[in-house]
């Protein structure tokens, strides 16, 4: 007698809990919570048995049981591309794994599944194992029309399962006999082609030899949809331009459809060709030449030839092509890098937009590119560290009041350089390198995710924005920034300057960090707050938009084009510097409210009363000491960052799904694929299968809504995914 199966699916930190009978009466159970192992499994398990026991959300008797969604979960990672086989078309492959029909998976049968996953006939054993409803080990005839029946596709071409080709396997009407699994792997082999030459058939009434092109593009759309590009689909009906003719003759097609069979052969070929051109790009010659050489007989016919070419061609009608030209055609993942960027564009703004309802979608797009920001991070405290010097010049020549009698220690910054040398050795162009270092991965952080978050509101529904938004959104970003930025600027300007103090002052003590944090307290850690904002509010507002101009207008950043991070660094420092010089007045008036103040110089009450002294006592050149050194401190710092950045990368390498700037992803045209060395085999065994399978009929396997039990779940923000 079966037992009754409890279910516990989560949802949305919850757990729904149903239960479904099987074929005969039964007993209630319990519900195992997803994820935890049961009592009677030991602690050290293998990945593939983590796998079942984290999705397994039913219990039967104590035994952790899969439902189809979780098996469904178990098998298609996450980081996979699902753009031409749908994910929840991988649910056919249960009844693979479901041996006893009974509507779940046991440890033992997933340990079985796993196990024939690893056959280097994989794909083919998992559609025999389909087709063999009783496990007999051959597939009658009434078997296979049963189950094809039931997953074909409602508006298919029609199929004559009694024409010559199918007797040759199964035998005709009166002598019906099995297939064994050798067979039945040679039938599907040759299957494609006959459903090819039906549908030609279907279309081609008066037996002319030639049918429509729009006739030609549905019979490819529903028997090799899953196999061709996006950009090749699309063009299909152009088919009919490489002859003199307006339609489509049955050589066109046979010989369409052998290019598509030798995809892989094709793409050695052009590989091999392309490798050998100065310029990377090859024309007809090179690849019949190159096609002769890679193989020990004539591979492709001159119409094969012409119909790729003429695909191959379509968006290049220089006759010279690249390998990308000829990935358009013969990458079933490729897809149009302006569609793919304006999806990314609009779910970075969806995110922003809904940040407030749904904050974990908006973080989950801010820390997806956690790895690049730790880098980011590393190498932009490298690159402030190597520049550091200039940051401390920079501070003591705004911090020098040069209408003070006895107050002026330095001519110039070379000069200041000179003497804090001389004063305090080498370590003394460091002082105070800690808070900056401390500074620079949480303010990159808060500034990069407000302004993403303001552009996001302020765009429209396009994605575009005004340029009085973007500055309103990287003004916003410079504000949300001092709440941390302002203590450790405090801290860092009093320890830049109590070199020079001590110098000055006979017996000055040297302060820590730490002391004197605790001298300012909580409220004097936030002293010249407001000039601080005065400074990075500009500074942002300046540095954002003209930072996204440049990528965008100078570097063509685009669908087509990705920037690399050199670009986005050297976007980054030209963009810093009239961000930098401008607000200098801003950054001297902070720097004299925060510096401490020594005997004999005047004590500034607040940002007004400081901007006039500065004024009537030093005049208006004042306001722009360290300006150069502001600006000269960008570029070799982005360099530094740079040469940092790279160097991490090569040393701790890890495979991004998607390009990055600064620690939050961008928008790219380039599709994100997992790496080949990191791809689960498993996952693309059961893909193949998948393939074979589609070769029968397009819709084969995808689930129809009366009969695909809780199929809801598979929608984003619903059930586990």
């Amino acid at each position: 007698m079966d037992t009754a199966v409890t279910r516990a699916v989560p949802v949305s930190g919850t757990v729904a809990a149903s239960t479904e009978d099987t074929k005969n009466e039964a007993t209630p159970a319990s519900v195992l919570p997803s994820g935890k192992l049961p009592t009677t499994v030991t602690p050290s398990i293998s990945k593939s048995d983590s796998l079942f026991y984290s999705n397994a959300s039913a219990e039967a008797e104590g035994e952790p049981l899969m439902t189809q969604e979780d098996f469904v979960r178990a098998i298609c990672p996450a980081n996979e591309e699902y753009h031409k086989i749908t994910r929840e078309s991988y649910a056919v492959l249960f009844d693979v794994a479901d041996r006893t029909g009974r509507g779940y998976v046991s440890y033992n049968d997933w340990e079985f599944f796993e196990n024939l996953l690893k056959k280097p006939d994989a794909e083919y054993e998992i559609a025999f194992r389909l087709f063999d409803r009783d496990g007999n080990g051959i597939v009658e005839y009434d078997e296979f029309i049963d189950y094809y029946n039931k997953n074909k596709s409602d508006d298919s071409i029609p199929f004559d399962w009694n024409c010559d080709w199918v007797t040759l396997y199964l035998g005709n009407n009166k002598r019906r006999h099995a297939m064994t699994y050798d067979q039945f792997a040679q039938m599907l082999r040759g299957l494609q082609g006959e459903r090819v030459r039906q549908a030609f058939h279907f279309y081609d009434k008066e037996n002319t030899g030639y049918i429509e092109p729009e006739q030609f593009q549905n019979i490819i759309e529903q028997t090799a949809r899953h196999k061709l590009s996006d950009r090749l689909l699309s063009s299909l009906h152009t088919l009919c331009n490489i002859s003199t003719s307006s339609k489509i003759s049955y050589a066109n097609v046979r010989a369409f459809q052998n290019v598509i069979r030798e995809t892989d052969m094709v793409d050695v070929i052009v590989r091999s060709a392309c490798a050998k051109t100065k310029d990377g790009k090859i024309t007809r010659a090179d690849f019949t030449n190159e096609a002769a050489r890679s193989t020990k007989f004539s591979l492709f016919t001159p119409m094969e030839i012409d119909i790729l070419f003429h695909f191959a061609s379509l968006d290049n009608a220089s006759g010279r092509l690249s390998h990308e030209d000829f990935r358009k055609v013969l990458d079933p993942s490729w897809q149009d890098p302006i569609a793919v960027y304006n999806a990314e564009t609009a779910e970075k703004i969806h995110s922003a937009k809904m940040a407030l309802q749904n904050p974990s979608h908006f973080l989950g797009e801010v820390f997806e590119s956690a790895y690049h920001f730790l880098l980011g991070s590393v190498a932009g405290a490298f690159g402030a560290t190597i520049v550091y010097p200039i940051d401390l010049v920079k501070t003591r020549m705004q911090n020098q009041r040069s209408k003070v009698p006895g107050q002026m220690m330095y001519k110039n910054s070379w000069d200041c350089f000179r003497k804090v040398i001389h004063n305090e050795g080498f370590r003394g162009l460091y002082s105070g390198l800690g808070p900056q270092l401390v500074g620079v991965a949480p303010e990159k952080a808060i500034k990069l995710t407000v302004n993403d978050f303001a552009r996001g509101k302020l765009s429209d529904d396009n994605g575009d924005i005004t340029l009085l938004n973007e500055i309103i959104a990287g003004g916003s970003a410079g504000a949300c920034q001092v709440v941390f930025t302002n203590p450790l600027e405090i801290v860092k300007i009093r320890l830049q300057i109590q070199g020079e103090v001590s110098k000055a002052v006979e017996g000055a003590p040297k302060r820590s960090a730490i002391w004197i944090v605790r001298n300012l307290g909580l409220v004097g850690l936030y002293k010249g707050a407001l000039a601080c904002m005065m400074r990075d509010v500009p500074f942002s507002a300046i540095y954002f938009p003209t930072y996204n101009h440049l990528k965008k207008d100078y570097f063509g950043e685009g669908p087509n084009k990705s920037l690399g991070i050199g670009q986005l660094l050297i976007a980054g420092a030209v963009a810093g510097m009239p961000a930098a010089y401008l607000t200098t007045p801003c950054d001297v008036i902070k720097t004299r409210l925060q510096a401490e103040a020594r005997a004999g110089q005047t004590h500034y009450k607040n940002i007004a009363h400081c901007a006039t002294t500065i004024l009537s006592e030093e005049g208006f050149k004042a306001f722009f000491k360290g300006g150069p050194a502001r600006i000269f401190r960008s570029s070799p710092q982005f360099g530094c960052t740079l040469a940092a950045y790279e160097f991490l990368q090569n040393v701790l390498p890890y495979h991004a799904t998607g390009k990055t700037e600064a620690g939050h992803s961008v928008p790219s045209g380039e599709v994100k694929a997992v790496p080949p060395d990191q791809r689960n085999v498993a996952f693309l065994r059961s893909r193949n299968a998948l393939k074979i399978l589609l070769d029968i009929d397009e819709n084969f396997g995808r689930p129809k809504a009366p009969q695909f039990r809780d199929s809801w779940k598979f929608v984003p923000g619903f059930g586990r995914s």
